[in-house]
């Protein structure tokens, strides 16, 4: 006879466990606002200790020691330590389960469509086993009452034309390009709003990986001008001096998406500030002071042309200010897009759900 013995947790060792989460939720949070620097968000913590807002029997040291037995730092060459490649996954899982925590529980779409195909949830309906179908995916009790059926109860020999297996939904894959802003209005009055923005766009970026491994997703930055970066240096992203350019965001964004083969394609916007710069023959062109028209219609230019190669405008506004809503609604209405307004700590619940929302056919425009 088989016995299980339970044992209670001691409540030390307890204390210790939810010690360690919370110091590293904090140092994930330090580490996302000192740009990935490794070094600054431990010692922040000294700072924090020293202050009285940790607690003063807290072993930093032991809790450091604990990041690279784990491998989730390293030192680095030049005596700074360094985030690991699992110490960069665990901070996207981590962003991930943070996000999802603030989801009501429920089941979202997958990107389905309203035909059947290959690697989706099985449907009720069936047909006839074919050469190549699934067995996981067989019906065996409809199966064996077609074997009886056919042999009139003589006795039971399945054969392959008794055989049934489910329809699957079909899941439609989607390319994204993440756009960031890096404006200096991200960090302008106090008011870190960089920081939810990259700890959305590694949820986003683990989402994919792990659930949606078919999308692919890019991620650009954007101020005086756009550029790509790769998923790994999302955690050093940071906001500058920089002005707005929305224009060269979104000519990136189709860039990327035209050498995509997914059916379904989206650009989904971040942004605090309405657009102030772009290129003209070759040069800067700024106005930061209110809705310049040269700069605005250039803008809006764009929205119309990825509009025509069937690519989505999603915008999250992180600021209900009067003048990046009206462009904002303008963009949407010429590109048919859709937008948000959230706020910093929203934001990630607001992306994941509409990344996450039925769709049961491709966009049409």
């Amino acid at each position: 006879m088989v016995a299980f013995r339970y044992f209670g947790l001691d409540p030390h060792l307890k204390a210790l466990f939810e010690s360690f989460d919370d110091l590293m939720r904090l140092f994930q949070h330090l580490l996302l606002t000192f740009n990935g620097d490794v070094d600054q968000a431990l010692e922040y913590m000294k700072r924090l200790q020293q202050t009285g807002a940790l607690d003063k029997s807290i072993d930093l040291g032991r809790f450091r020691e604990r990041l690279e037995q784990g491998r989730l730092i390293q030192p680095a060459p030049e005596g700074r330590a360094t985030l690991t490649n699992l110490g960069e996954r665990f901070i996207r899982r981590s962003a991930l389960e943070e996000v999802f925590g603030s989801l009501k529980k429920g089941r979202f779409g997958e990107h389905r469509t309203a035909q059947a195909g290959d690697g989706g949830e099985r449907l009720p309906e069936v047909h006839d086993y074919r050469f190549g179908d699934d067995l996981e995916l067989l019906d065996l009790n409809r199966s064996v009452h077609n074997s009886l059926v056919r042999s009139a109860g003589t006795g039971f020999d399945l054969q392959e034309q008794d055989l049934v297996v489910h329809e699957v939904e079909h899941h439609a894959t989607c390319a994204t390009v993440l756009l960031i802003d890096v404006s200096h209005s991200m960090i302008l009055y106090g008011e870190d709003r960089i920081t939810p923005a990259k700890k959305v766009a590694l949820a986003l970026a683990e989402l994919i990986r792990t659930k949606y491994p078919k999308d692919s997703l890019h991620v650009a930055v954007f101020g005086d001008d756009a550029a790509e970066i790769p998923i790994h240096k999302i955690t050093r992203i940071d906001a500058g001096p920089y002005h707005t350019n929305t224009k060269a965001a979104l000519q990136l964004a189709r860039r990327i998406l035209m050498r995509k083969k997914h059916p379904n394609k989206q650009v989904v916007m971040i942004t605090d500030g309405k657009p102030s710069a772009v290129f003209e023959e070759g040069r800067l062109y700024v106005n930061p002071f209110g809705l310049d028209p040269r700069i605005v219609a250039q803008t809006l230019e764009e929205a119309a042309v990825l509009r025509r190669y069937r690519i989505v405008v999603t915008t999250f506004m992180l600021t209900d200010h009067p003048q990046l809503v009206d462009f904002v609604e303008k963009l949407t209405r010429i590109n048919r897009g859709r937008a948000y307004f959230t706020n910093c700590r929203d934001v990630g619940k607001a992306l994941f759900v509409d990344y996450l929302k039925n769709r049961r056919k491709k966009y049409e425009l």
